[in-house]
This record gives structure tokens, sequence and C-alpha cells, in this order.
């Protein structure tokens, strides 16, 4: 038998949706009404964790809800990211990423998400050099002595992960010297600061916000940046390039991405924020010690970046032959 609608009825189911889309917007306007988790994919003390955390502070101040960043490191910051591919697309959970997860992309043939399909991009935070750093104690003082080191014997050098960014500026050094060094990967950038200042390895690539205050400490000697200019942090340390390695050039940003189908209410809140925040001076100041550049800008500008950032990355992993199951 079939259902027959009353004209009262199609007027109900109107209103119904009628008031589903005005408190859904309502519910964007009034974005955040509760925390907000910003998960980290390294342990505390490494360079993504260190910017997530400048940035959700004053985040919990503007927002008037608390940031809480929620470290889940593992499997190269590609745990954190499955995570947060499969949470509720609300704003309410941001994953900060680095430009290793453009990296693995084309790294690892199966991943548990897809970078450009499962989020949405929000915004650009910041970009920093590494430094090719030694423990205090140890022989060499330039690059030419780093490159005669590793071809007399054999050396290991440390990084926060497979495919990590310190990794693949590694790699890419080992290429391009044809120099002989064992890749030493640990669970962040903190932990492989700590294995070079023990000793454990005699050369580490390390991002800015973990290894100037180590180098201005005396913990590390920095040998050179890897940045095609000189760092203002530690102007006085030369660049890889300058240093005999003709064309050497990698740096690692920072940013933030929701799950896909995150409200643009809520993007744009976060978006507008976070860019305020870049702007303020103590966070610039902040930033410009541990050698970091503030970035910002508009969340369409980062997701053409990542793309770019992506197929950059397809061809060092390709010519490296890194790519892992």
């Amino acid at each position: 038998m079939k259902r027959i609608i009353t004209g009262t009825a199609v007027l109900a189911m109107i209103a119904g949706a009628g008031t589903a889309v005005a408190q859904n917007s309502a519910a964007q306007n009034n974005f955040p009404t509760k925390s907000i988790r910003f998960l980290v994919g390294y342990a505390p003390g490494g360079g993504t964790d260190i910017m997530a955390r400048v940035v959700g502070a004053k985040l919990t101040e503007s927002l008037g809800q608390q940031l809480i960043v929620d470290n889940r490191p593992g499997a190269n910051a590609n745990l954190a990211a499955e995570i947060a591919s499969k949470a509720t697309p609300d704003g309410y959970t941001v994953l900060f990423i680095s430009v290793s997860h453009a990296i693995s992309r084309p790294l690892y043939k199966k991943l548990g998400y897809d970078l450009v399909r499962d989020f949405t991009p929000l915004i650009n935070v910041s970009s920093v050099p590494m430094f090719v750093v030694v423990p205090p104690s140890s022989a060499p003082k330039t690059i030419a002595d780093v490159i005669a080191l590793a071809k007399s014997k054999p050396i290991n050098y440390a990084s926060s992960g497979d495919g990590s960014p310190e990794h693949i500026a590694a790699e890419m050094f080992k290429g391009m010297t044809k120099s002989a060094m064992t890749h030493v990967p640990y669970k962040g950038g903190a932990p492989s600061a700590v294995a070079l200042i023990s000793g454990e390895v005699q050369v580490g690539f390390n991002t800015a916000p973990v290894a100037v205050p180590h180098i201005k400490s005396g913990k590390m000697r920095a040998i050179a940046v890897t940045s095609a200019k000189r760092n203002p942090a530690l102007p006085d340390v030369p660049t890889v390039a300058e240093s005999g390695v003709a064309g050497y050039d990698m740096i690692n940003w920072y940013g933030a991405v929701v799950p896909t189908g995150t409200p643009a209410g809520a993007i744009n809140r976060l978006n507008t924020d976070i860019n305020k925040a870049l702007k303020l001076p103590d966070v610039q100041q902040r930033l410009a010690a541990l050698g970091a550049d503030p970035l910002g800008g508009s969340a369409a500008d980062f997701g053409a970046y990542i793309k770019s950032e992506i197929t950059k990355y397809t061809k060092v992993v390709v010519d490296s032959k890194l790519q892992q199951q």
C-alpha cells in the first residue's frame, strides 16, 4: 500500500530540515564550545611538538577553550595521522603535520590514510632548517671533516624516524657527498638529540627548534645549516652548500590539517586565530629564537603547497630508492 504524504507532513519535514540547518549554522558560529585536541605524531620536545605548543597556548587564550596537545609517536608520525583521519570532522581534532607527511605519501606503499583525500588543509605555521650537529667533544668541525670521517670508518647518524625530514636530509647529504653513514631512527627529535649528546651516534640532522637550544648551551656543535641561506638564530654557522656541497638545500615546515568534512566555519575560525597568533611579537620572538620563520596564510595556499611538496619528495624517494612496504 502506497504511503500518502500530506501537505502538512511535507511542511513539517521542511521545517525540521530548516531547523537542523539553523542549528548547524549556529554551532559553527559559536565554535568552539569545548576543548580542541592537537594530535602530534612525535614525542614531546621535538620540533613538531614545540610548534604545536607555541600555537596551542595562543589558541587557548583567543578561543577561550583549552587546546590539548596529544602526543602519539610512532610509525614516523603516521600513527597519529591515521587516528586523526578517523576522527569526527567537527573542528575539535586538528592534526599538526610537518614535511615528513608529504614525504610519507611516496615513501610508504601502504598507509592507513591519504594526506590529500582524508584531510583538509588548515594553515602553514612555520618553516625551519635543520642543523648538521656533532657532540662537542667530537673531532669534526666542518662539513669536510664530517665527510672525511664518514669515508674513513663506519659512523651512525640519528633522525627522528624512518622517512623523517632528518632522515631524508641525511640521505640527500650521503648521495651528494658519496659518504657512508648508517641511519639510526628514534621516536622524535628530542630522543634523537639525546642520542647525539650522549654519544650513541656520531652525527645528527636536527631541526632548528630542537638543535638551537642545545647548540647555544654547548651540548652540541653545529657544523652547518641545511637551508640555502644562513639562519638568523645562528648566523655564524655556514650552510651545507657554502661548505662545499653545492646545491644542497632542505627545510622542514610545520602546519595543521583537519579531517575532511570539517565545517567551513570551524576551519575559518582556526585559520584566522592562528594567523593572528603568528603575528604576535612574543610568538615571533619565540620562533626566531628557535630558528623558525612564521608563515601563516590561507587554507587554500597551504593545500597547494602540500601538493607541491609531495611532488618534490616523490622524486627524492624514488631517486634514493627509499620506498618501503
